[in-house]
């Protein structure tokens, strides 16, 4: 079946470093068509850069059998498994052959939902039921289950950049973003 979405996110979009994009997903919208025709949509509210040349990114030895994902055409989707129970969630960035992407690390529901119901990587693949099948899934693709839509712009002075959580290297860099006083923004 043949789908048209007016604000779809092009592939184009995703060609650009890992940081530029992190910044430019915020606002933007995460789809999700369920088995039922439904469609689960949220706002990002929060994301993470990483690149091969920074020892927390997958990609860091190279292409494995776990990154070859993240070497993929920008706007693939890169699905794994952590900490043996949870999914997360990147979209690849920058040309094919480089190992980088964004993390989507918190979406604001856009249906009824707690406002909790997606703060955190884990918790955003479990209720929008994203798991490791929609690995290198192309979002730029209009059949594609999963893609990502211009929602609303998010004027500078509303981002926070910080550190990154949750990693062990490479904590110096600056490369997560949010939406300021989001309260669907995860905690450390």
């Amino acid at each position: 079946m043949y789908f048209k979405f007016m604000n779809h996110i092009g592939r184009n979009f995703f060609n650009a470093h890992p940081t530029k994009v992190a910044r430019k997903l915020l606002g933007s919208l995460l789809c999700v068509r369920t088995i039922d025709g439904k469609v689960l949509k949220g706002i990002i509210v929060e994301t993470e850069a990483y690149r091969q040349d920074e020892e927390s990114c997958h990609a860091w030895r190279g292409v494995t059998k776990r990154s070859k994902t993240l070497f993929a055409q920008p706007g693939t989707l890169y699905v794994y498994f952590t900490y043996g129970m949870y999914h997360c969630v990147n979209v690849v960035t920058e040309d094919e052959g480089i190992g980088s992407a964004v993390l989507i690390r918190a979406l604001e529901p856009l249906f009824d939902a707690p406002l909790k119901f997606a703060a955190g990587p884990g918790k955003l693949c479990r209720e929008f039921n994203i798991t490791k099948e929609f690995n290198e899934i192309d979002t730029c693709k209009n059949d594609a289950p999963v893609w990502f839509e211009h929602y609303k712009n998010i004027k500078d002075e509303q981002v926070v950049q910080t550190t990154r959580i949750g990693i062990k290297k490479a904590q110096e860099l600056e490369w997560r973003f949010y939406i300021k006083n989001n309260p669907c923004v995860s905690k450390r």
